[in-house]
């Protein structure tokens, strides 16, 4: 079984709730065991700042999922939670980034492991150290050696 870390964030309708839904439906998948989640935390947005503060959390997970199958259980997740994707970093009912997967270093078309700008976002960090501090570690060493 792989181990991997998610960042869930809402910021529109019951952003709290959405994060706990969401929870529950990645627990529910017949391939992810939940290991661990952070508490819930209250930031301002980022990249597009003018709209409501986020509500973000972390959970780490062990699956036999591949890291493509995983970001597309994720997808399917949100999509069955209500999430429409309109604006890149815009408002939204759940985001549900996959962050770490095994210290993979990974970057197809479509993913990128570990996820990008973790290591420059607290509404990452802060949850990922809550759970898996080795892990949030990790992001933080990767992105300050990042070329």
């Amino acid at each position: 079984m792989a181990q991997a870390i998610l960042a869930l964030g809402a910021n529109i309708g019951d952003p709290t709730r959405q994060i706990t839904d969401a929870i529950t439906a990645i627990a529910a998948h017949p391939a992810i065991k939940l290991v661990k989640a952070s508490t819930v935390i209250v930031t301002p947005p980022w990249g597009k700042t003018d709209q409501n503060d986020f509500h973000n959390a972390a959970v780490s997970i062990e699956t036999s999922l591949t890291p493509e199958a995983l970001l597309e259980a994720c997808l399917t997740i949100e999509e069955s939670l209500g999430r429409i994707r309109v604006e890149k970093w815009g408002p939204r009912l759940i985001d549900i980034d996959l962050i770490a997967y095994n210290h993979l270093e990974l970057e197809t078309e479509t993913l990128t492991i570990p996820h990008p700008y973790a290591h420059e976002r607290d509404f990452v960090l802060v949850p990922v150290r809550e759970i898996a501090p080795d892990v949030a570690q990790w992001l933080v060493e990767r992105g300050q050696t990042k070329p």
